[in-house]
């Protein structure tokens, strides 16, 4: 994924409101950018870190720079949540996945009722794989990165979606789409949201599949690089 706009760099000053984030460029000026993660952001703000914005001067957006990425102790993050499904997308649809083949037609924003929506279907012929997808920042230390950064109702729910779809007869995945380079594997967050963990276990049980691959982040663009291993025991003392 090429990134949207020209790039521009300045150092993290602080984020506000969820949406916006100040930044401090070379020569003293501040810019205000939109900040797409929803989440605590936990592990992925540290005053004076450096930061690459992209800028959209056109059209009739408020703020004219998107906050895309940040340079932490481990390597670049990639902070913006909506890059996420592009990136699994075009990771599919290059044949990068093995156990996601380039399908014959790929649906994005897949409605399941009145109430949900999964980010991905794939269909082979008649058989339809159903892929949702999770962007990944918190960092708990020696490569180990997870999800979610705070309680997510929402991401429960779509677990519970998924399982359904089993038990209903179609593959259902859950994709780890890993935006911190310094990340070696992937585990739910026991600590952050019990809940989530203790469920994503038991639907992995019940024919759920799991993947996760890592990003690689430059001023080109984003991609996905290579596959992690998860890790679903919950660490020693978490629950």
């Amino acid at each position: 994924m090429k990134w949207p706009g020209p790039l521009v760099e300045g150092r993290f000053v602080h984020r506000y409101k969820r949406f916006f984030a100040d930044f401090e460029c070379d020569d003293g000026s501040i810019i205000t950018a939109h900040c797409a993660n929803t989440g605590s952001m936990a592990t992925c703000q540290k005053v004076g870190a450096r930061c690459w914005l992209t800028h959209h001067p056109g059209g009739t957006r408020k703020l004219k720079y998107s906050w895309q990425a940040i340079e932490m102790g481990d390597g670049w993050v990639g902070i913006h949540t909506g890059s996420a499904n592009t990136l699994v997308a075009e990771a599919i649809q290059s044949g990068l996945v093995p156990q996601l083949p380039k399908p014959d037609t790929l649906a994005r924003e897949v409605k399941l009722n009145d109430k949900t929506r999964l980010d991905l279907r794939l269909d082979y012929g008649a058989q339809k794989v159903f892929v949702e997808v999770k962007n990944v920042t918190l960092d708990l230390g020696q490569g180990l990165a997870a999800f979610p950064d705070t309680v997510t109702r929402r991401g429960l729910k779509h677990l519970q979606e998924l399982a359904e779809l089993v038990q209903s007869g179609h593959r259902a995945v859950l994709f780890f789409c890993v935006q911190r380079c310094g990340a070696t594997k992937v585990s739910p967050a026991w600590q952050h949201d019990p809940d989530y963990a203790e469920t994503l276990v038991r639907v992995a049980e019940a024919g759920v599949e799991i993947l996760a691959w890592r990003a690689e982040i430059d001023r080109q663009g984003v991609r996905l690089k290579q596959p992690l291993p998860v890790v679903l025991d919950p660490p020693f003392g978490s629950c």
